[in-house]
């Protein structure tokens, strides 16, 4: 058995709610005779969705949906299973990364599942010849529900795609666990630097950003929140947050980490005034945050090591970690999200790609939210594997939350 098998195997362990689907699966066969095309962060907690949707009958078609994140050993184990046809590589050119994504393309895939709407794009732009055999999609980052809704708004989108990223299973665990457990491990182990006692800059506080800065502040960091939404500012601010400007934040902070989404969050002028030995680095899906083509083109000297770039600016180093890529899955050491997190998120994946199997022919082109009862249907996957039992509302109970003549 290989390392990457051994990685799937290991993973697998820990995933029971992607387990009791995958039993379900292979009974009802929702996927037989469909081709899945799939552009994710190839790992062991991605293979284990993909045997799932095997399991259910499909032809599945992989890549990676960042040049950084893909395990070459897991790529290599899941190419080895029958119906599986992985072709992602790690640290491949922007070239080569678009060209992958074109393979799976070119099986001309019935359903297809996004991590920041890359393939979704190309679908829509260079390779319309896909389309016509396309019935939905999932997606599951904020980043790609972001484009995905500007794309429906400029009357772009072509088919009926599901907000797997915006459902509250996906949003508290995923986003505020997953990320804030990962991205603060990352940093740590490629650093070797500690967390408690230093200044925390998070830009953003959505759901990721409150997973950071709350996981942060317990493991004894100061944390400064920068926002643009003053609802957000002031969640921060009752929560215990430092609220700054970024402008403000460089007189103080040690290690930054951006979770926007958006580009050019920390630029030259935040640069020149930080401090000497800052760790940046970047928790939203594209790396366009931290503004590293000014460091590239400034930098009096360069030297780069296991996932750190160190630029000298003047008299003082600053550290960019993973190219400005995803902190959690970019370095070397990066295993992104803890499993019982995805084991959550990819039981909503596969639920939602069957929902669109059944539906998507039905569905009206745009972006549309998961139904209640998938997310349901995992919490209640999830308690059960952890032999927890809730209550249930009595028939008095249902009719009275229903009523709306009951007063004082």
């Amino acid at each position: 058995m290989n390392t990457g098998n051994q990685k799937i195997e290991w993973a697998r362990q820990y995933m029971p709610v992607l387990g009791s689907i995958t039993e379900t699966f292979k009974k009802e066969q929702p996927f037989a005779g469909m081709k899945i095309g799939m552009a994710l962060h190839v790992e062991a907690k991605t293979a284990n969705l993909v045997l799932t949707l095997v399991a259910g009958g499909a032809e599945v078609y992989i890549t990676g949906c960042n040049p950084l994140s893909t395990q070459d050993d897991v790529a290599l184990a899941l190419d080895g299973y029958d119906r599986v046809h992985c072709f992602a590589e790690r640290a491949c050119s922007t070239g080569g990364y678009y060209a992958a994504i074109d393979e799976v393309l070119d099986a001309k895939p019935t359903i297809t599942i996004d991590d920041g709407m890359d393939l979704i794009h190309r679908l829509h732009t260079s390779r319309t010849d896909a389309l016509p055999s396309v019935i939905g999609a999932c997606e599951e980052t904020t980043t790609g529900i972001h484009r995905l809704h500007a794309m429906e708004a400029d009357g772009k989108l072509k088919f009926p795609v599901l907000a797997v990223n915006d459902t509250p299973m996906k949003r508290f665990f995923d986003n505020i666990h997953g990320t804030g457990e990962s991205v603060l491990s990352a940093i740590m182990i490629t650093t070797n630097t500690m967390i408690a006692g230093k200044w925390i800059v998070v830009a953003g506080f959505g759901f990721c950003g409150r997973g950071i800065a709350r996981k942060a502040r317990s493991l004894g960091a100061k944390v400064i929140v920068t926002e643009i939404d003053p609802r957000r500012a002031l969640e921060a601010y009752m929560e215990g947050f430092h609220i700054m400007t970024m402008e403000e934040a460089t007189q103080l902070g040690d290690i930054y980490i951006t979770t926007t989404g958006n580009t050019s969050i920390i630029t030259e002028k935040h640069f020149k005034t930080m401090k000497n030995g800052t760790i940046l680095s970047n928790a939203g899906h594209f790396n366009v945050e931290i503004d590293r083509v000014w460091l590239e083109q400034n930098a009096h000297d360069i030297s780069r090591r296991d996932g750190i770039d160190s630029y000298t600016i003047g008299n003082k180093q600053i550290h960019v970690l993973a190219e400005g890529r995803l902190v959690n899955l970019a370095t070397p050491k990066g295993m992104g999200h803890p499993v019982e997190v995805m084991d959550l998120s990819f039981g909503l994946q596969a639920l939602g790609v069957r929902y669109i199997a059944e539906h998507g022919k039905t569905l009206k082109p745009g972006v549309h939210d998961v139904p209640v009862d998938i997310d349901m249907k995992v919490a209640s996957l999830k308690l059960a594997s952890l032999d927890l039992s809730i209550d249930a509302l009595s028939e008095e109970q249902k009719n009275y939350s229903e009523s709306w003549d009951v007063g004082t």
